[in-house]
Order: structure tokens, then C-alpha cells, then sequence
């Protein structure tokens, strides 16, 4: 297969057009056409649907598209790499991080990388929902234990546990009296199990937040207890601002930073992997929580 041809039929497709393609790289409109027309006749299907006004792509060529653009990309950043001697990595760097991690951490995180890889344009983008990477561009995905991808590889980066706090001048009820809770969202259950000595919280939710930032403000103020990860409230709990009633009874919390397995590791994500390494080195509760109160 001739790389150059796929290289333009891989520049028309990511511009829509012919038109497009051209003005964006500077090369002649037919030269463009004509390549993608000989790397058709190579292959011997139809990549492309030229219409008067639209140009689609045929199923064959969306399948071609989608399988060879990472690796042109990879290839062009290996060339660059190559002629500038292993120069430090530079270029576009797209993140999908948790809404919980990027307010409490990610802010920092991205601030001092920017400052010590400042030819690297760094773009993060805040969402809770699965992303497919390959599909929206993403490099790199920061989630929190998530679902088994066969097309995704990565590494565990922080662990963390969920606590029971209260405010402290609320008192610890007998055991099957309920508590006034703050819950996120529609966190169902009418009690929260401990580990150790096996003794359960019965909670009353007397009120529902969409955010455990907004949970732990409420119980702050003193609206009832909550259910939170140990790296957003140990600090509370030294400081005395709240009570910890004990840890829970349920599995720990993996936060885990994915990658596509189908494409060489670029030095960008290396570079970043590397980053939240030095900030994490043991993975902790306790350095989150250290790096959310910026000690």
C-alpha cells in the first residue's frame, strides 16, 4: 500500500472534501483526487462517495479511516521526534478526567505540567460518562474503577476508601435509630455498614446533592452525616471540622489512567503518566488528600 496515498485519503476524510483538504495542506485539489483514486484502485473498493455538494465516506473507507489515522499521526510524531533528536514532547495533549477529581486536583495537576512542558498544549474536559477515546480524540482518560475495554490499557493511579463523617456536635445514635444523612443524588439504602465490628448507620436522607463537594459543605454545616472518600475529608477530620464514625464496609475506590492499547505510547502521555507518578508515588488517600490542601 503506498503510505503517501493513504497519508491524502486520511487528510480528506479528516476535512470532509477535497476543497477542504486542499486549502487546509496547501497541495492541489487534484492531486489530492487523484491519489485517493489510485489508492481505491489498489484496494479495489470505494473509499470515498463524491456527490455534487456532500462527500461521504463508504463503510469500507470509515473502516480504513478509523484504523489507519492513529498510526499516520503516530508516525508523523515518530518523524519529528526523530529529526528534532528526541526533543521534549510537544504538541496537542487531550485528557477526559472525573468532575471530583478535576475540581479537587486536576486544576494543579495541568497547571504545573503546562509549566514544565510548555511546547505540550494540554486540554482537559470534565465528564463522568465512559468516552470512547479513539473516537473523540482523547489521549488519556482518568476514571474511577472503571468497566473491563479490551481496547484499553492503563495503571492504577490513587486508591481510596469511603468514610462515615458527621458534624461534630452531632452524637452517634443506638444502633437502629436513623441519623439525618446527606446523600449524592439517588444513593439509595437505609443504612451504611462499617467494617470492623460489623455495627451499621441507619440514615434518614433528608437531603440529595449532585456533587460530594456540595455533600461534604452540608455536613460542614451540620445537616447530617455522609458517606465520603477518606482523600476529600481527612482533613476535616484532623482539623476537628468533622467526626469519622468509621470507614465503610465496601469495595475500595481505584482511580485508573487509561490509554488506547492500539497505538504506541506517545511521549506526551509518558510525559504526563510520569507527572501524576511524582504527584502520587505511593497512590494514596492520604496524598490526594495532601495535594487537595496543597501541602
Amino acid at each position: 500500500m503506498d503510505l503517501l496515498a493513504l497519508a491524502d485519503f486520511n487528510l480528506v476524510a479528516r476535512h470532509g472534501g477535497f476543497g477542504r483538504a486542499a486549502r487546509a495542506s496547501g497541495r492541489p485539489k487534484a492531486t489530492l483526487s487523484r491519489r485517493v483514486a489510485e489508492l481505491e484502485s489498489s484496494l479495489g473498493v470505494r473509499l470515498l462517495e463524491r456527490g455534487a455538494r456532500v462527500l461521504k465516506l463508504t463503510q469500507e473507507g470509515q473502516a480504513l479511516f478509523e484504523r489507519t489515522a492513529a498510526l499516520l499521526g503516530e508516525i508523523d510524531e515518530a518523524a519529528a521526534d526523530v529529526a528534532s533528536g528526541g526533543a521534549a514532547p510537544r504538541g496537542r495533549l487531550r485528557i477526559s478526567a472525573p468532575l471530583l477529581f478535576s475540581q479537587t486536583a486536576m486544576g494543579k495537576l495541568a497547571a504545573s505540567f503546562a509549566l514544565a512542558y510548555p511546547e505540550v498544549r494540554l486540554e482537559v474536559t470534565t465528564e463522568d460518562r465512559p468516552v470512547d477515546m479513539v473516537e473523540e480524540g482523547y489521549d488519556l482518560a482518568i476514571r474511577v474503577n472503571p468497566a473491563p475495554d479490551a481496547n484499553l490499557v492503563g495503571r492504577i493511579l490513587l486508591r481510596d476508601r469511603l468514610a462515615v463523617v458527621a458534624p461534630p456536635t452531632l452524637a452517634r445514635p443506638p444502633s437502629g435509630v436513623p441519623v439525618p444523612a446527606v446523600v449524592r443524588g439517588a444513593a439509595g439504602g437505609s443504612s451504611w455498614p462499617l467494617k470492623g465490628d460489623g455495627a451499621a448507620i441507619a440514615i434518614d436522607s433528608v437531603l440529595r446533592l449532585s456533587s460530594l463537594i456540595m455533600v461534604r459543605d452540608a455536613v460542614r454545616a451540620g445537616v447530617g452525616v455522609a458517606c465520603l472518600p477518606v482523600s476529600l475529608v481527612s482533613y476535616d477530620i484532623s482539623e476537628g471540622r468533622l467526626a469519622h464514625w468509621g470507614d465503610l464496609d465496601a469495595p475500595e475506590i481505584a482511580v485508573w489512567a487509561l490509554y488506547p492499547s492500539r497505538r504506541l505510547l506517545s511521549t506526551r502521555v509518558s510525559a504526563f503518566l510520569e507527572h501524576l507518578k511524582a504527584a502520587f508515588p505511593q497512590g494514596t488517600p492520604e496524598e490526594l488528600a495532601a495535594h487537595i490542601a496543597g501541602t
